[in-house]
């Protein structure tokens, strides 16, 4: 979670495994594309950063964050990925469509992960305005990506390691 207090891409607090060896897929939503872009390019970077090879990362899109569930049970059919990042973004609007389709979302990537029994990182912005979601998608608080993808390596290191 990012505040004025936490930056999303400090991790100097904790270990990282390597993850040399791990396949990662992502699903992005192309709704909000400018912060979507973002988010994939930050989880992207962070994965390599981390060890996981270009040819280990399988992206794929999806039109809206509603699709991000769906998207990630089509990743999670590969046996050969170890976990699936599902990165979108969701901005208040006038109506209660924020609050439906986060809450399908949070849901849906929850079932898909248990379905699977793989680890779905919910990489979903849900801001109240486009200015928090540019600060948390690699502005002052960080990227959500980076997150995503640190996530992500922990808990395929957890999977691996139980």
């Amino acid at each position: 979670m990012s505040s004025s207090l936490k930056n999303l891409s400090d991790f100097n607090h904790t270990t990282i495994p390597n993850a040399a060896g791990m396949r990662v897929g992502i699903v992005v939503s192309e709704w909000n594309n400018e912060i979507t872009g973002a988010l994939l390019n930050g989880a992207i970077k962070t994965l390599l950063e981390n060890g996981v090879t270009e040819n280990d990362i399988l992206v794929s899109y999806v039109p809206g964050s509603f699709e991000l569930t769906t998207g990630s049970q089509f990743l999670c059919e590969d046996k050969s990925i170890d976990a699936v990042i599902a990165l979108g973004c969701v901005i208040q609007g006038e109506t209660r469509h924020f609050d439906f389709i986060c809450d399908a979302v949070a849901h849906g990537i929850t079932n898909v992960a248990l379905k699977y029994n793989k680890p779905v990182i919910f990489g979903l912005l849900t801001t109240n305005t486009q200015q928090q979601a540019i600060d948390r998608s690699g502005g002052k608080h960080g990227n959500k990506g980076d997150e995503a993808g640190i996530t992500a390596i922990k808990m395929i290191a957890f999977k691996k390691n139980t």
